[in-house]
């Protein structure tokens, strides 16, 4: 019998029940995964092109558009090399090679720097800003040459058995599979469905993201300012642009955006200052409202989650996709070492929230407190947090861990990360 979103015993002891059946039969491994966006069509890309698990992607409707680039790690870079993603948009991919941090009043003309954080010499970038549309793109176009089925639809409800799962899509066609993978984003409908809850917060912020030109080169160098509203972010991009991260009170925000791009740009000027010259918008800003958000659980029954749907970071550390790829990375790898040894791939799924959750977690508090701490009006903070940061810029040691975090390095990483095939 079957019933909605697990079993009627615990899951552990069903699989162990079933792993008889399981051993003659043999395991289908198919795997659904939903969500056609960066981070679920790298897990389905993953899984097809270094496996031999079946897998069917609902890519859902078309995304909207969006105007954010991401600072992909050295390890994504790695893991989009192994996987025929990186040629493609090579050519778009500016290296980071420094970082500069500073912490003042919104209205100080000087802001003295308080961190500065650079790359070992001759060694790759540790990362390089990718726009999110470009990677996108290039995503699409390998899962459409790798060996999957991808549906323009969307996982509506699905019903969990013994040893699979039955997924129905919005057009009514029912699919079946050992795992079903969430994707789906922050608002997953199908984490809600799954019965995961979330603990999450609300910043009394908006996030201001752009394509900014410039009349001075930018060097490969990324500059965030601390200010009391919240971080500026300039981030490099090719040709003198560079993308802009603004975190700011919620009715500014929604007036910049409305501003002519003119006037806006000189209001960019004003806060970010004339390092790089003249500042010119390319429209569209876009503004989006940010919080924080931790899936209580990674995985009910057969259903697993990735990304968005299990975590949502303050932007301050440039971190949130790098999250979701090192969760794609980690998945991949767990369900390919499952089906290999002939497990049910359900079995793989507490593995993987296991190597994934410490993680999240603690990339949530830290996002959570250097906003909070960055963002506290006092003269006084702000004289104790750059005797800090100015403590830590003279300490070789602890900016290597800094660069090391920033590149992907640290931990335990997975396979693809590292360039290795599955």
């Amino acid at each position: 019998m079957r019933r909605f979103h697990g079993l009627n015993r615990s899951f552990n002891t069903a699989m162990t029940d079933n792993m008889n059946e399981t051993g003659k039969h043999g395991v289908d491994g198919t795997v659904i995964v939903a969500g056609g966006g960066i981070v679920g069509r790298t897990v389905a890309l993953a899984l097809a092109s270094q496996s031999h698990l079946k897998v069917t992607l609902l890519s859902g409707p078309p995304p909207a558009p969006d105007e954010r680039a991401s600072a992909v790690a050295a390890s994504g870079r790695r893991m989009m090399i192994r996987l025929g993603v990186w040629p493609l948009i090579a050519d778009v991919a500016q290296p980071m090679e420094e970082m500069v941090l500073t912490d003042s009043r919104a209205d100080d003309t000087v802001r003295p720097q308080v961190l500065h954080v650079a790359g070992e010499p001759g060694a790759d970038a540790f990362a390089h800003m990718v726009p999110n549309g470009a990677l996108l793109k290039a995503l699409t176009a390998r899962c459409a040459e790798a060996r999957m089925v991808e549906r323009a639809d969307s996982a509506v409800i699905y019903e969990e058995g013994a040893t699979s799962l039955d997924c129905r899509l919005g057009s009514g066609e029912r699919l079946t599979a050992n795992v079903l993978v969430a994707a789906d984003g922050r608002d997953s409908r199908l984490r809600e469905i799954a019965g995961i809850t979330v603990v999450s917060k609300s910043y009394d912020q908006c996030g201001i993201v752009g394509t900014i030109t410039h009349s001075e080169p930018h060097y490969a160098t990324a500059t965030q300012h601390f200010l009391p509203n919240g971080p500026f972010a300039m981030l490099p991009l090719v040709d003198q642009h560079s993308s802009i991260v603004w975190t700011e009170r919620p009715a500014f925000a929604r007036s910049l955006v409305a501003m002519d791009p003119g006037l806006a740009s000189l209001e960019i000027e004003r806060v970010f200052g004339m390092s790089l010259g003249r500042l010119c918008v390319e429209p569209p800003l876009q503004t989006y409202p940010l919080g924080a958000m931790l899936a209580r659980s990674y995985h009910a029954g057969r259903l697993v989650l990735a990304g968005d749907a299990a975590h949502v970071i303050h932007p301050l550390a440039g971190q949130g996709l790098n999250l979701g790829l090192r969760d794609a990375a980690a998945l991949a790898q767990c369900l390919v070492e499952a089906h290999r040894n002939g497990e049910d791939l359900a079995l793989a799924l507490p593995r993987y929230e296991k190597w994934r959750r410490a993680d999240t977690v603690q990339m949530a508090l830290v996002t959570d407190r250097l906003n909070a701490i960055f963002s506290q009006q006092s003269d006084l903070l702000r004289a104790v947090r750059s005797v800090g940061l100015g403590f830590v810029d003279r300490l070789e040691g602890l900016k290597s861990v800094f660069v090391g975090e920033a590149a992907g390095t640290e931990g335990e990483v997975p396979r693809l990360m590292r360039g290795e095939a599955l």
